[in-house]
């Protein structure tokens, strides 16, 4: 059987074997042309019919059967190679498999430009099978006139208009140019680990999964960027994917491409508003729904691992916490439902019932000796210490089971009453990364599908106790063809789909009587309204560290406030010492203060990145001791940390603010890029050099104080600090608050 899909799986990021490349070919440009056949074809080729009716005949050359990394988009950050190995754990291994197509043989014929005309078409033959004919889409640049792109704008007005337009007069992209001085920074396109400033790339804003070593792909973009300088920001409408050239080919215009749903009459619309990046930002939020305030409990100090899959190792781990005096505020379980619905506890006994009711906790038995033996025990337990607990979640059906389970009736349930994402041909959309490959998605457009699929985990909050969902993976629609249920395509909701996701969620913990919270890694444009969030898979590294902290700052410059990442990394060897504390100090002063590590398979040693953990790892008790410092700072913070979250929620200034939201006038500033504002007053600059026993550190002009010293400092310049493993470089604002008493713990 030949196999040829035009477009591919829909990843941006990958030549599929099966698929045209590029799908939308340049007039007069060369293609290629992958299908894939039985492993018995002994040979191929590739039919090309002409206007004229010639049948040219092309050879095609056999190849692995395995994706191919594009060259022509941006690539990920140098990593460990993803192969399953004794230092990576479940999502690594299920990466080295994605996309291979081992009961495959993959065939490739590259065309000359000569071919690249209208009116082509062309098909696949082996032995005595040939496919059905496909028409080439040949696409070339047409001038379209102003009123195509709209920012509603009179000094910043959009320029060279391009629509790239097939031989049906379709356009499928829209460029514009914006201008831009040569001396502007640009900031924003939502959660970026490659840099602060993105002048000078080209990058995508499309939500996209990235295992690792995200480079310039991102979970969480939104197309939202300020112009630092002339003091302006801009956003564009809806949520089809964008391609720009921020500054890259031109020193005065960043040029923005809309990959717009094929249309005949094609529209761009977006703002240009004017003001402080704290104004900028709150315009394109409030624009999007707003950002809402998460209770206090969600800046307190977080503990997880996906290794804690029972009931017995959460209450000790918890243990462990109170033993070690960490004052931890909010326990995560990953690994606790079945895995199948994905609202049950694992082993829990009950009856299944019909797809269109719900389980209740009164419908549920927990056998004593099953991994969950009394959850709502556990879970009291938790508050009585002062925890609060989140429990995982995925928006996925991953396999239908067998006939007469819960997930069988369920799967059944969602096709016959339409909510699930459809294909293109209208079939259910199957996931087509490598995570929860083949499982279907409940189509979140539908407001009652959206509480469809909460209810079932209504009794988790009502009845349980439990206070919030960590809303993972919401990155797996692939295509811009899939259809949803509000008329929409992929090209329009991919991106806006975690939104939707996480919008669920809050919608069930309203409807309980909860202070909603979810903890996302994607997001788009409107995410602000379902916060929190943290930034991902990385390994244990400097580089993973770095690109962390530079995720957070583009993240809260892209209107998402509440953000964090896994002190010490998630994923491979277990980090140093020196790595654990210098994360652990700058989690203290981010927004959200997380420990995670991935599945390990419960193979010794722990892989835990829990601060007793990594302690016994190195024979280092100076771990404890000083994670404990760094605890006590963090509670001691929450008053200040609470206030200055309802700021940024007020105004827009994220609670992590880079430099150019306080400085922008200050052309220093952008060679201290991972310095920030937490809050209006303190200063943070974290320490991100292995083996550093002081570190560099920019004062913009104003008094500060050291707060470690009480050393009263003028700023305007550099100066070297010592930074030893138990500090960070931290500076107040010189205000006669005693922020050294607070740092220290000594009374003022």
């Amino acid at each position: 059987m030949i196999q040829h899909k035009p477009e591919g799986q829909g990843n941006p990021y990958r030549i599929e074997p099966d698929q045209r490349f590029p799908y939308l070919v340049a007039e007069g440009a060369g293609f290629e042309l992958r299908f894939t056949t039985d492993l018995d074809a002994a040979q191929a080729h590739v039919e090309l019919r002409t206007p004229r009716g010639e049948l040219i005949v092309a050879a095609a050359r056999c190849d692995e059967a395995t994706p191919q990394d594009r060259t022509d988009v941006p690539q990920p950050a140098p990593r460990v190679p993803v192969v399953a190995s004794d230092d990576q754990g479940h999502l690594a291994e299920a990466a080295a498999r994605a996309g291979t197509r081992g009961d495959r043989q993959a065939w490739s014929a590259v065309i000359d430009g000569t071919y690249a005309v209208a009116g082509v078409e062309y098909r696949f033959v082996t032995g005595a099978e040939a496919s059905q004919w496909f028409e080439l889409l040949v696409v070339r640049p047409v001038q379209q006139p102003a009123e195509v792109v709209d920012f509603g704008d009179e000094h910043r007005v959009p320029f060279d208009i391009v629509g790239i337009t097939d031989q049906h007069g379709v356009v499928h992209e829209v460029s514009f140019s914006l201008p831009c001085l040569p001396s502007d920074r640009v900031v924003g396109f939502g959660e970026r680990f490659d840099g602060l400033d993105q002048r000078g790339r080209n990058i995508d804003v499309r939500v996209y999964e990235q295992y690792k070593g995200q480079g310039a792909r991102t979970y969480m973009p939104v197309p939202f960027a300020h112009v630092i300088g002339s003091n302006w920001a801009f956003w564009i409408e809806g949520g089809c994917s964008l391609r720009v050239d921020v500054a890259a080919s031109r020193p005065d215009a960043i040029r923005i491409t809309v990959e717009v749903r094929p249309a005949t009459n094609p529209r761009v619309s977006g703002r240009i508003v004017r003001g402080t990046p704290s104004e900028c930002v709150r315009e394109f939020v409030t624009a999007h729904g707003g950002a809402a305030m998460p209770p206090e409990w969600v800046f307190t100090l977080w503990l997880s691992a996906n290794e804690w899959n029972t009931q017995e190792r959460v209450e000790l781990e918890a243990r462990r916490a109170v033993e070690a005096g960490i004052d931890a505020g909010v326990m995560v379980i990953e690994a606790w439902s079945d895995e199948d619905t994905f609202t049950v506890f694992r082993d829990t006994q009950y009856a299944p019932v019909s797809g269109d009711d719900r389980l209740r906790l009164a419908d549920m038995t927990f056998p004593e000796d099953g991994a969950w033996p009394d959850p709502k025990a556990m879970v009291d337990r938790l508050h009585a210490q002062g925890m609060r607990l989140v429990l995982w979640q995925i928006p996925a059906f991953k396999e239908r089971g067998e006939d007469g389970t819960q997930t069988a009736n369920d799967w059944d349930d969602a096709i016959a009453r339409g909510m699930v994402v459809r294909d293109e041909d209208g079939a259910p959309y199957r996931n087509r990364g490598f995570w929860f490959h083949d499982a279907m998605l409940p189509d979140f457009t539908n407001p009652q599908v959206r509480h469809w699929w909460t209810e079932r985990r209504r009794y988790l909050v009502e009845d349980l106790g439990v206070d919030g969902f960590k809303t993972d993976g919401g990155e797996h629609p692939w295509g811009a063809g899939l259809q949803y249920s509000d008329g929409t395509t992929g090209a329009e909701t991919n991106n806006r789909f975690p939104v939707l996701y996480a919008q669920a969620y809050h919608e069930l913990m309203t409807r309980a009587g909860v202070d909603p919270v979810t903890f996302s890694r994607a997001g788009f444009a409107g995410s602000a309204a379902f916060p929190t969030f943290w930034a991902g898979d990385e390994d244990s590294t400097w580089d993973a560290y770095r690109a962390s902290v530079s995720a957070g700052l583009t993240a809260g410059a892209s209107g998402i406030p509440f953000w964090g990442f896994d002190i010490g990394g998630f994923s491979g060897p277990i980090p140093s010492a020196e790595l654990y504390l210098r994360s652990t100090a700058m989690a203290t002063l981010c927004p959200i203060m997380q420990v995670h590590a991935e599945f390990n398979h419960h193979r010794l040693p722990n892989a835990d990145r829990t601060p007793w953990n990594i302690a016994a790892r190195h024979d280092d008790p100076s771990v404890l001791t000083t994670f404990r410092k760094f605890s006590d700072l963090r509670t001691r913070l929450l008053p200040y940390i609470v206030t200055e979250a309802q700021h940024s929620v007020a105004t827009g200034r994220p609670l992590m603010a880079a430099l150019c939201f306080d400085f922008p006038a200050d052309a220093t500033i952008w060679d201290a890029e991972l310095q920030y504002m937490f809050g209006r007053e303190l200063l943070v600059c974290p320490v991100v050099e292995e083996g550093a026993t002081e570190a560099r550190v920019y004062l913009p002009a104003g008094s500060w104080t050291d707060v470690w010293s009480g050393e009263q400092i003028e700023g305007g310049a550099w100066r070297a600090v010592p930074a030893p493993l138990d500090e960070i470089p931290v500076f107040a604002r010189a205000n006669g608050y005693s922020w050294h008493s607070v740092f220290t713990g000594a009374k003022a």
